[in-house]
């Protein structure tokens, strides 16, 4: 069993906002709220630009592999109109905890689909590796959404120049696929509401990046860290702690 990792609690003596009475506390909020409103009213109408983009032709033949062998791209839908797809990336032959910490953090954090359900959209994650690898990787995550592989001979037809690590929506009409959307890097901070939970609190994400007074603690880089523990994927540990087995069943190459 891996070690657990030590307290990583950056705050300590970490500087503090100034202490005001809660007239002067509301004021301030109130003065910020405005530009949240604004904030919202600006996604709402993104969001309704969003709706009205073209669409390109997917195959939907494209073939997947699945728990019950290969199945093409338009049985991802399971009858629903839409699919919302997760193009997770894949470390071939590596462990668990060298399995790309990003995706990690963003697919863990996708586990309830009854919402999705309700609105006729299906979800999936699509990984890169062998389908006996991610398998067990979903199996140890615990995760209870969908995995498929991508071969390599669908890897063309989905991802069209792009990398893994997108996010992806599809329309299905009749027995044609076509794709709507796709996003990537932080783009796909809509699957991770805690990093939406982290920017209401004072220090924020504490990433290097960020705007923050002086003497706020920022000890998290931005270049894949900022999702880790001790090394390996911070969501984790608490299946290790578990005592949920984390291999493979592929030796690192080499």
């Amino acid at each position: 069993m891996t070690d657990q990792p030590t307290d990583v609690s950056p705050i300590g003596d970490a500087a503090k906002p100034p202490v005001a009475d809660r007239a002067a506390f509301q004021t301030e909020l109130d003065r910020l709220r405005i530009r949240e409103k604004a904030h919202t009213r600006e996604g709402d109408a993104i969001a309704a630009a969003r709706r009205r983009l073209p669409m390109v032709e997917v195959d939907p033949t494209t073939p997947l592999i699945g728990a019950d062998g290969t199945v093409p791209l338009i049985d991802l839908f399971a009858g629903r109109s839409q699919l919302i797809g997760y193009f997770h990336m894949w470390h071939t032959g590596h462990p668990a905890g060298q399995q790309c910490e990003g995706c990690t953090f963003s697919t863990s954090q996708v586990t309830e689909l009854a919402y999705l359900h309700s609105r006729d959209v299906s979800y999936a994650v699509l990984a890169e590796g062998p389908y006996e690898e991610v398998s067990r990787y979903r199996e140890f995550m615990g995760y209870p959404v969908p995995w498929y592989s991508v071969p390599e001979e669908s890897v063309d037809r989905l991802i069209a120049g792009r990398h893994f690590g997108i996010l992806a929506c599809y329309l299905r009409d009749g027995d044609r696929v076509y794709e709507t959307y796709w996003n990537t890097s932080r783009g796909n901070e809509v699957m991770a509401p805690s990093y939406g939970l982290l920017d209401l609190t004072v220090y924020g994400r504490q990433e290097e990046w960020q705007d923050s007074p002086e003497g706020w603690p920022q000890g998290w880089g931005s270049k894949g860290g900022q999702f880790q523990l001790d090394g390996r994927p911070a969501a984790q540990w608490s299946r290790l702690k578990a005592g949920r087995d984390d291999d493979l069943g592929s030796p690192h190459p080499g």
